[in-house]
């Protein structure tokens, strides 16, 4: 799709990776974006080639750079599913530049997510743990819930994802915990289960649980599960295309551009701050 001068100009970092490769396809489809340049980290072996070939799109004259800093200046944002340490040299690129930044990487720890939340002083910043609209909706349905429900209703989170997953409980799976400790009024941070092994004893009153697999080319499984007196909800979504997760991304870049320096949320784009 050719480019017009009001068009979105979007750097992708990590444009080898999956997510990389199906956000270039999602901006070629895309109307109001054009692709301004394509990253990865130094030394990878997909730097100068075309992105358009790399994501199976054909030539699109768009190559591949280890090198931010010069594309940001002829660009208007960057959305990056990369690594932690990447995030945040991203992150202070997007602030010197006062651009977009779309985060979709995962796993940061506290100490990463307040580097973040300043470069957010002059950025405009989207960060999510899932930027499916489907999950998102999860997410404050699960909120409304544990609301609902008082603490004769043991939470657990459950999440399944491909092999090469590096990091647990996943980005989606915190997300859904932080909104049930939210809908309960309650510090997911001291009342979070990450795991059980032998003998563990029973299971405290309040606590949310998390149970995480791999294995195989899942792309993402999310169950909140809301177990009570002689009965069970089940909250689920399963994604079956990364492209679901591209097309969210995509539209929070939109929906941040010309927006004031500050740190949002998917629940901020659909507007689901309030459920």
């Amino acid at each position: 799709m050719a480019a017009t001068n009001s068009d979105m100009r979007l750097v992708i970092a990590g444009a080898g990776g999956r997510m990389g490769r199906t956000l270039i396809h999602a901006v070629a489809a895309a109307k109001g974006l054009t692709l301004a340049g394509a990253v990865e980290a130094a030394g990878s072996a997909v730097i100068g080639r075309d992105a358009g070939e790399l994501a199976g799109l054909g030539p699109n004259g768009v190559k591949v750079s280890s090198e931010v800093a010069p594309l940001l200046k002829e660009a208007d944002g960057l959305i990056e599913f990369t690594i932690p340490a990447a995030t945040l040299a991203f992150a202070e690129l997007t602030a010197a530049a006062g651009k977009v930044h779309v985060i979709g990487t995962t796993g940061h720890s506290a100490e990463e997510e307040e580097v973040i939340a300043k470069a957010a002083n002059r950025a405009t910043i989207v960060k999510a743990g899932n930027f499916s609209m489907g999950v998102n909706l999860l997410a404050a349905l699960v909120k409304r819930v544990a609301r609902t429900l008082n603490e004769d209703y043991d939470i657990e989170i459950f999440e399944m994802h491909h092999a090469k997953k590096i990091d647990a409980p996943s980005g989606t799976a915190l997300m859904l915990g932080r909104a049930a400790a939210e809908g309960r009024g309650v510090d997911l941070t001291k009342r979070s289960v990450r795991g059980r092994d032998g003998v563990t004893g029973a299971r405290r009153p309040g606590d949310i649980g998390f149970a995480s697999l791999r294995g195989g080319t899942v792309v993402g499984d999310h169950s909140a599960i809301f177990a009570g007196p002689a009965e069970r909800i089940e909250l689920t979504h399963r994604a079956e295309d990364r492209m679901i997760f591209a097309r969210g991304a995509l539209a929070a870049a939109l929906w941040a551009r010309g927006k004031t320096p500050g740190l949002y949320s998917m629940a901020d784009v659909l507007g689901l701050k309030d459920i």
